[in-house]
């Protein structure tokens, strides 16, 4: 009994313990707000002006944020937050996850802080009628009167020409049909280029949505200076018997490359800058005729180039000079069966490789530079060839590699193995590398007995530097100069440079060629 009577005594002294503590929870439950004072001008930020960077005309921005500080010892209440311009300002705000644009009695704990978040979209012609480009600004107004605080926002907006397909009354959108007739027939989002858009100028830029095709017999033509921005799964398609002619010059100011042109993705914010795989592709279909392309920058896509076979007569699918392809999340060159003839070219990184020559084709790569320093891990080497493809049923389908020679070219990255080749015997696999610079560390003589592979062969490798230094200005940001500290200073072959005999800036090299699209020069640093 005394044990039952201690077991009650216990019982009701944990039911006395539950109920203060429900009735705590309750009153604290009920308590409407902190006990706050009025925000005296004293708030802090961490940034005194937002820039929400360039945006083209009636796209939204990228989100920022700033971060408002309570640096007191005191909860404080802001009176009001709330955008300059008011209802006609082209900002959106969410203070602390609630959108609005005008807040009140927004609460900061001692020592704490919120968030603001913003962002934009701007039609250019209710700003600034006839303008380009605009700088829009506006400020986020922290209190009123004595007390007020202002954060300035800052955004340009950019006039452009926007090419995109038709959207049916239906609900559909405007597609193009690939490989029709095949077992691999598609469509996808796109649309064929009138006569009128078949000519890109300087005056503004282009924006494109899905893929816009030139038709056969059509010629896109792109002048110098031009500026062509792709959306998400965005390209060009150059159609049977449609060419491409990108007449980029070279340009005097190498940060601005006011002659170039240049083919990115549709966000111009600075955190977009180097972001992979924002667009699709540059595709020169089977059958496409005299594309070229001078003086072009080609970044962050999905694929830089993808080229296949050529019109049938010999003539190449592609002829590209003094141009630059980077940051690709596949490859920067895709070339299948290909006809190509390209120099001072870089062929910069990639989520795979540089350059895949696939299934055979015809290349002559004179004074470039294929380099891959993309981020993360990647399985392919920078330049891969073979003359096969595998098709789904286990088959393998097979053309001639009828040449690939590599003359005055770097082929450099942050692996042991850059180059690999692979042969199918229903084809052939012809290739040179002649006053290369090749990085292949074959450390665990896993190609020592591969006749490909032959370095003693002259017939397939020629003055060949294995495994030096290039002395890349910055592999990692695609800024691949050379320096004094190159060891491909003056190895270049005096015959090749003769038919190349300015670098991709310019300069001079047939008294004493250096390997690649540059000639090396002094870095700051070397100074």
């Amino acid at each position: 009994m005394k044990i039952e009577s201690r077991n009650f005594v216990t019982l009701r002294k944990t039911a006395l313990y539950v109920g203060v503590l429900l009735f705590l929870l309750f009153l604290s439950s009920c308590r409407k707000d902190f006990e706050t004072i009025p925000s005296s001008g004293q708030l802090t930020f961490s940034k005194d002006t937002v820039y929400l960077d360039t945006v083209f005309t009636n796209i939204g921005s990228s989100t920022f944020n700033l971060k408002v500080f309570n640096r007191s010892d005191d909860d404080i209440s802001i009176p009001s937050i709330s955008l300059k311009e008011g209802a006609n300002s082209k900002i959106r705000l969410n203070v602390d996850g609630v959108a609005g644009t005008n807040f009140q009695d927004i609460t900061v704990l001692a020592k704490d802080s919120i968030f603001v978040f913003v962002e934009t979209t701007i039609d250019i012609e209710e700003v600034a009628t006839g303008n380009t480009e605009f700088l829009y600004t506006d400020a986020i107004q922290f209190d009123q009167g004595a007390n007020q605080q202002e954060v300035t926002l800052v955004s340009l907006v950019k006039d452009a020409i926007f090419l995109f397909p038709e959207r049916f009354d239906d609900g559909t959108t405007e597609s193009l049909t690939l490989g029709e007739g095949t077992p691999s027939e598609t469509e996808i989002e796109g649309f064929i280029l009138d006569d009128s858009e078949l000519t890109f100028t300087n005056e503004k830029p282009y924006v494109i949505y899905g893929y816009a095709a030139v038709g056969a017999g059509k010629i896109l033509t792109i002048e110098a200076g031009s500026r062509i921005h792709f959306h998400r799964d965005s390209g060009i398609i150059v159609g049977n018997n449609g060419s491409l002619q990108v007449n980029g010059m070279l340009s005097t100011d190498q940060e601005l490359l006011e002659n170039e042109v240049i083919f990115e993705g549709d966000r111009l914010e600075t955190s977009f800058s180097s972001t992979a795989g924002q667009w699709g592709a540059i595709w020169l279909t089977d059958g496409s005729t005299n594309n070229q392309i001078n003086y072009a920058t080609i970044k962050n896509g999905a694929i830089g180039l993808l080229v296949d076979n050529n019109d049938g007569e010999g003539n190449p699918t592609l002829v590209i000079n003094n141009s630059q392809l980077y940051n690709h999340a596949s490859f920067s060159l895709l070339a299948r069966t290909a006809t190509i003839e390209a120099e001072n070219t870089v062929f910069g990184s990639a989520g795979q490789s540089s350059a895949f020559l696939n299934i055979g084709g015809n290349y002559s790569f004179k004074h470039c530079t294929f380099a891959n320093y993309f981020e993360g891990t990647r399985s392919f080497p920078t330049v891969l060839l073979n003359n096969f493809v595998e098709l789904q049923d286990g088959n393998f389908f097979t053309r001639d590699l009828v040449q690939a020679n590599f003359a005055n070219c770097i082929i450099e990255g942050d692996n042991n193995l850059e180059l690999f080749l692979q042969q199918n015997e229903a084809a052939t696999l012809n290739y040179n590398f002649s006053n290369c610079i090749l990085q292949f560390n074959d450390v665990n003589n896993q190609f020592a007995d591969n006749p490909l592979y032959d370095f003693g062969d002259t017939s397939l490798f020629e003055n060949l530097l294995r495994n030096v230094n290039p002395d890349f200005l910055d592999p990692n940001t695609n800024q691949f100069q050379i320096g004094l500290s190159s060891e491909g200073i003056g190895q270049g072959s005096l015959t090749t440079a003769s038919e190349v005999p300015l670098d991709i800036l310019g300069v001079d090299r047939t008294s004493s060629p250096d390997i690649g699209a540059y000639q090396a020069v002094m870095f700051e640093e070397e100074n």
